[in-house]
C-alpha cells in the first residue's frame, strides 16, 4: 500500500503540546554530552518485508547519494523528533502481522491504528520525512533485544550521533544506551539498501552547538 493511501496524523504537534517543558529539558542534557554514530560496513541482506515494501514504494528506496550530511541538531530537531516519537507510539496499537494479516513480515503504514514494530518505524519515517527531514537520515534498523528477540527501530542521523525512535520506548535515546545489539539497518547512500553495523564500534561526534 502506497503512503498517499494514508491521512497525515495531524494531530502530532496538538497531542503533545503540553509535554514542551519535558522535552526543553531532555534537549538541555542532550547538549551537554557527545553523541557517538554506528560504525557500518558492507552490504547486508535485506529483510523481505523491506524488499516487499519497496515493491509498493520505490520511489523511497531509489534514493542514492554520497552527500549523506546528518541532520543538524537543534531545540527545534529534538523537539520534533521526540514528539513524532510519542504520538506514533500513543496512537498506534501493538500488533502482530501474524493478528492483522494472516501472514509474517508485512511491512507497510498502520491504517487502522494497528501494527508491528516495522509499522511503527514506516510511521515515524513517514512523518517526519514530511516535516523536512531527508530519508538518508531516516533509517530503519534491525536490532536484536536482550531476551533475543529481533526488533525493528527507527535511527535517526544527526551530527550530534544517532538517536532512536522505538515503539517500546516513549523517550528517543543515544542508541548505544539502548541495550540492544544492532544487526544492520538502511544505507544512508542507496535506501534501497542494508548495511552491516560493526558490533561495539562507535564514532564519536563532537558537540557542536550554535
Amino acid at each position: 500500500m502506497g503512503r498517499a493511501a494514508t491521512n497525515s496524523i495531524s494531530w502530532i504537534g496538538a497531542a503533545l503540546s503540553a509535554g514542551t517543558a519535558l522535552l526543553a529539558l531532555s534537549f538541555g542534557t542532550l547538549a551537554a554530552s557527545a553523541g557517538t554514530t554506528m560504525v557500518v560496513g558492507g552490504l547486508t541482506s535485506q529483510p523481505i518485508g523491506h524488499y516487499e515494501y519497496c515493491k509498493a514504494n520505490p520511489q523511497e528506496c531509489a534514493i542514492r547519494t554520497r552527500d549523506t550530511a546528518p541532520e543538524h541538531m537543534s531545540e527545534t530537531l529534538w523537539a520534533k523528533i521526540s514528539r513524532v516519537n510519542l504520538a506514533v507510539n500513543a496512537n498506534i496499537k501493538p500488533m502482530s502481522d501474524s493478528d492483522i494479516y494472516g501472514k509474517d513480515e508485512v511491512w507497510t503504514l498502520p491504517t487502522h491504528g494497528v501494527g508491528d514494530c516495522e509499522d511503527y518505524v514506516l510511521e515515524k519515517q513517514m512523518e517526519l520525512h514530511k516535516a523536512g527531514l531527508s530519508l538518508t537520515n531516516l533509517l530503519i534498523t534491525v536490532v536484536r533485544k536482550p531476551d533475543g528477540e529481533g526488533h525493528a527501530v527507527l535511527t535517526v542521523r544527526t551530527d550530534e550521533g544517532d538517536f532512536v525512535l522505538d515503539n517500546l520506548s516513549d523517550d528517543v535515546r543515544e542508541w548505544a544506551d539502548t541495550g540492544y545489539l544492532y544487526l544492520k539497518r538502511q544505507s544512508e547512500e542507496n535506501t534501497g539498501r542494508w548495511v552491516a553495523i560493526r558490533k561495539g564500534q562507535t564514532s564519536t561526534v563532537a558537540s557542536v552547538r550554535e
